[in-house]
């Protein structure tokens, strides 16, 4: 598309939109098709929640410090060394050999748990598991690149329930056929595997992208069409609306998709960023993105309200990676599989199910999230606290079970409401730049609590020392947050009440 000049009217939001419909509408059926069904079989592994029981068992011989101790750690510490290499290439490569990539990963992954023995080579599983994982990031990207920007929603919205469904339904399914069929956990993995395999099939039929975010940018106008425009200027996205008048932080109102440019916080999409990017073609492109990532990073964390939901999301994204990581460990130590049934599949689509319907409650909920936001992360924290020290302390299978359902749903309505917070006035390209970073934070956390609390290099504690331990860390996130915004408030209702006061002289 061409650059306007500068003395070139700009086109209303409506306008912009209308120019971006150049795919007719059955192209993005397509795609989206594949891509869902791609996201289905791929989550479909019915082995997944008894993945603890089957590494412990007769299958592998592993004994519980080198599975806890030894072999989980690696995941975490491949994933985090990929995830920003995988971020760039993603991009680079324009997602479909990524997602090709994720596939393969996937099926080496589910092959080696079939038939690799050994200390080492499980150590080798986790570490493919490890480039899965980081490779997601391709899977929900993927599809900005091939539909039209009025198709972002319901798109989204498809892809990531594809994927909600197939864990749901491989959960089921492998509990079903633990309980009722009395099928071998070997037997799981051979369906997880043939899964992930029909996935890796798919993939290869998805249409290859022209564009992708950074490096191969198509130059446009309206990456901002989910906005609404207003008399200064700025794009709003109408979903920051319903918030209680009188209580907002003025910051809170600075949006981070301006689409003006100024002098102090240029924004990638602006006539003067593509005039910047014409005059230097000598550049290489890589180090030209770079720079521009830079610029957007240190622009988007100046903003209080952002780095305040930032913070809690990589927090707790980091302690919820670690509960969910090592909570069939657990569950094997209430009760091992060996003695009893386990209900681990069951659990895990129940928690599932019921956290979705917490994500669906979310757009119900009409309060100033401005002002009470962090007095509620407070709260809830302080809740997942409890659940996790209940599970803990209380040495009975289902109450455990239990409260690992209640530790999920209030994630889940949490995290929901911080992606919502930071994505309402972030452009497309910088809602990917702001959770890469967070969830590149989240994993140097987890990192680092892992290299502490659970490698066998470090102080390599038991798994009931390790979660009293995760209980602790978000009661310190429930007080930080705590404190944090009860100052808030009070600064204000002062600030609110000095205006009050104020305003008779004012009048006069």
């Amino acid at each position: 598309m061409d650059v306007p000049g500068p003395g070139a009217p700009r086109a209303s939001a409506a306008t912009m939109l209308l120019r971006t419909a150049r795919v007719p509408r059955e192209c993005w059926f397509l795609p989206t098709a594949l891509l869902c069904a791609y996201g289905f079989f791929a989550s479909l592994r019915p082995s997944e929640p008894f993945l603890t029981p089957y590494l412990l068992g007769s299958d592998k011989n592993l004994t519980e410090r080198e599975v806890f101790n030894e072999i989980y750690p690696v995941w975490t510490y491949s994933y985090l060394v990929l995830l920003f290499p995988v971020f760039l290439a993603t991009d680079y490569l324009r997602y479909k050999p990524v997602i090709l990539l994720q596939g393969f990963s996937l099926i080496v992954t589910w092959f080696m748990l079939l038939y690799a023995q050994g200390l080492l080579a499980i150590q080798f599983l986790e570490f493919f598991y490890g480039i899965a994982t980081a490779t997601e990031i391709a899977y929900y990207s993927y599809i900005y690149s091939v539909v039209d920007l009025g198709m972002y929603q319901k798109v989204t919205s498809y892809c990531r329930s594809a994927t909600l469904v197939g864990f749901t339904v491989g959960s089921v399914l492998g509990q079903i056929l633990i309980s009722v069929a009395d099928w071998s956990l070997f037997s799981l993995n051979v369906i997880s595997l043939t899964c992930v395999s029909v996935a890796f099939s798919l993939a290869w039929f998805l249409p290859m992208p022209q564009k992708s975010l950074f490096f191969h940018h198509v130059d446009s106008t309206c990456q901002r069409g989910n906005g609404v425009k207003v008399p200064n200027g700025n794009l709003t996205n109408t979903a920051a609306a319903g918030h209680l008048p009188g209580w907002e932080d003025v910051e809170s109102k600075i949006p981070l998709n301006m689409e003006e440019p100024s002098s102090e916080e240029p924004v990638w999409g602006s006539e003067r960023r593509l005039t910047s990017r014409k005059n230097e073609k000598s550049k290489p492109d890589r180090l030209l993105v770079l720079k521009v990532l830079w610029k957007d990073f240190l622009a988007c964390y100046s903003s209080r309200p952002l780095l305040c939901w930032s913070v809690w999301w990589a927090l707790s994204t980091c302690g919820y990676f670690q509960v969910v990581n090592y909570t069939q460990g657990l569950w094997e130590k209430v009760m091992p599989s060996r003695n009893a049934a386990i209900y681990n599949g069951g659990v895990e689509a129940v928690s599932t199910l019921l956290g979705a319907v917490a994500v669906f409650a979310v757009g119900y909920i009409k309060i100033s999230w401005s002002t009470w936001g962090e007095m509620t992360l407070s709260l809830f924290s302080l809740l997942i606290a409890a659940a996790v020290y209940v599970m803990d302390k209380v040495n009975n299978i289902w109450v455990c079970y239990s409260s690992y359902v209640v530790f999920r749903i209030i994630y889940m309505l949490l995290i929901t409401i911080a992606t919502f917070q930071i994505a309402t006035n972030l452009s497309m390209e910088r809602y990917a730049l702001v959770f890469g970073v967070n969830t590149f934070i989240a994993l140097a956390l987890q990192t680092l609590l892992t290299l502490i609390v659970v490698d066998a290099s470090g102080l390599g504690l038991e798994i009931t020392t390790q979660f009293l331990i995760y209980a602790g860390y978000f009661a310190l996130i429930a007080i930080i947050f705590l404190i944090n915004g009860a100052v808030s408030v009070i600064k204000k209702y002062r600030r609110r009440r000095d205006t009050e006061l104020s305003s008779p002289v004012t009048t006069a």
